[in-house]
């Protein structure tokens, strides 16, 4: 999966792409996961399965779950 970073917030990428983030894992999870689809809106990164978004990440706010999914249980471990 590739995403357009150049509107992503600079600290939402240092956390999502650094193995050192805290979002990495969720980033390593989307690379292997076919039905799961990404877009910057905003600065932030909204995440989608089968077309429907169940997370939204950013920056420096919280992550905001908006439907449960299996992607969320690495979210929670953060929390």
């Amino acid at each position: 999966m590739t995403i357009d970073t150049t509107n992503l917030c600079s600290h939402l990428q240092k956390k999502l792409f650094e193995p050192d983030g805290v979002y990495y894992p969720i980033w390593q999870a989307m690379q292997n996961d076919k039905e799961l689809t990404a877009a910057v809106r905003s600065r932030q990164l909204h995440i989608y399965r089968n077309g429907k978004k169940i997370l939204i990440l950013a920056g420096k706010a919280q992550p905001k779950i908006v439907r449960e999914d299996k992607l969320n249980e690495l979210i929670k471990k953060i929390i």
